[in-house]
């Protein structure tokens, strides 16, 4: 099957090496953001969730009215929104778009952020909320008549919208989570699992996992996993501005210690860290710690042949979906479409056409 590439667009230019300035929220930004990936060839752009950042789904709808193909993977976070109203407000988007949006459950790693918009539900909790979150807002989008529902966390009368999906019978549901509450939860829930990097036997065996999980239920979910590319014509030169980068990183840290994460998948990433600096052929751990991992934050380093190639390698282990970010977020776009995103799909439809796999056709 065809490789989806994911990117990713913010309300405005920044990451671990550039630093937050200006106003939270430039229109411009999320434009231009968005057709440099439409014009790069990436199929669809993550929108994140954050505590203290623009409303993600006016993000989403701008960004669709200035691009043509490109689609949207709108992360949200259960607890805010009641379910059928979020059903709603994700068919609107979904309908606007032209049948361009996916989203993203996040459960939310951090009682500390949770609380930042009075949730105080434990981890655990969480997740057993964002699996009854994700039931309610199917139904939503396909029951033909009202219906009620009673749960541990929702509880609705009369349920019942006119506004449905453009795509049916609804848009792609993705969530993730390195716990066994995680697993437990959105294992049976989600079409796509997200995973981040971590090294490919670990992958794999946290993938069969998921898919144990998921079959108690029927059910067999794709993967995505995520990536932060670092690329250069030679392998020194990519090493060299992989360092340079950390260096980067570490200056802007100035001094203080990466800060302690509450999720299991952040530490997990440690933990890989810890064995080795560098795993399989090129998946770097530096970066993880320097940010305490926070997020996807295991680099791929080398040339756009040795990058593509470690990429396959997740695809084999059944990550359809690859998700990459770089650290200089618009140029590196341009780059990984210039030299990463063609390769990679000539490797998998290389690959796919080898073991008998049947294509097919991409989104136009």
């Amino acid at each position: 099957m065809p490789v989806e590439m994911i990117g990713w667009i913010a309300p405005r230019v920044s990451s671990e090496l550039i630093p937050t300035v200006g106003p939270p929220f430039t229109a411009s930004v999320i434009a231009e953001t968005a057709r440099i990936h439409e014009r790069a060839g990436f199929d669809r752009v993550l929108i994140g969730y954050f505590s203290d950042a623009p409303d993600g789904f006016l993000v989403g709808a701008h960004a669709a009215s200035v691009t043509e193909r490109l689609s949207f993977l709108l992360a949200h976070r259960p607890g805010f929104v009641a379910p059928p109203v979020a059903a709603r407000k994700l068919a609107t988007l979904d309908q606007l778009s032209d049948g361009r949006l996916a989203v993203h459950i996040i459960a939310g790693g951090s009682d500390a952020d949770q609380a930042k918009d009075g949730d105080w539900t434990d981890h655990a909790a969480r997740y057993r909320r964002s699996a009854e979150y994700i039931g309610l807002l199917r139904r939503t989008w396909t029951e033909p008549a009202p219906f009620d529902h009673d749960g541990e966390f929702y509880r609705t009368r009369g349920t019942y919208s006119e506004i449905r999906c453009r795509q049916l019978p609804h848009i792609p549901i993705y969530g993730g989570g390195g716990s066994d509450a995680a697993i437990r939860a959105l294992a049976p829930s989600v079409d796509v699992f997200m995973l981040w990097g971590e090294p490919l036997k670990e992958t794999a065996l946290f993938m069969d996992r998921v898919r144990r999980e998921a079959a108690l239920s029927g059910h067999n979910p794709t993967f995505s996993l995520s990536t932060r590319p670092i690329l250069a014509a030679t392998e020194g030169e990519a090493w060299d501005r992989a360092r340079a980068i950390l260096d980067r990183v570490l200056v802007n840290r100035g001094g203080a210690p990466a800060p302690t994460r509450q999720n299991v998948g952040s530490n997990r990433l440690l933990q890989a860290a810890a064995a080795a600096e560098v795993h399989d052929t090129c998946l770097w751990t530096s970066l993880a710690v320097a940010t305490g991992a926070q997020g996807n934050s295991t680099a791929l380093v080398g040339t756009p042949e040795t990058v593509a190639q470690a990429m396959l390698e997740y695809y084999k282990l059944g990550a359809t979906n690859l998700l990459i970010r770089g650290y200089d977020p618009r140029p590196d776009a341009v780059q990984y479409g210039e030299e990463l995103i063609p390769r990679v799909r000539e490797l998998v439809a290389a690959h796919d056409a080898a073991s008998g796999a049947a294509p097919v056709p991409r989104r136009a």
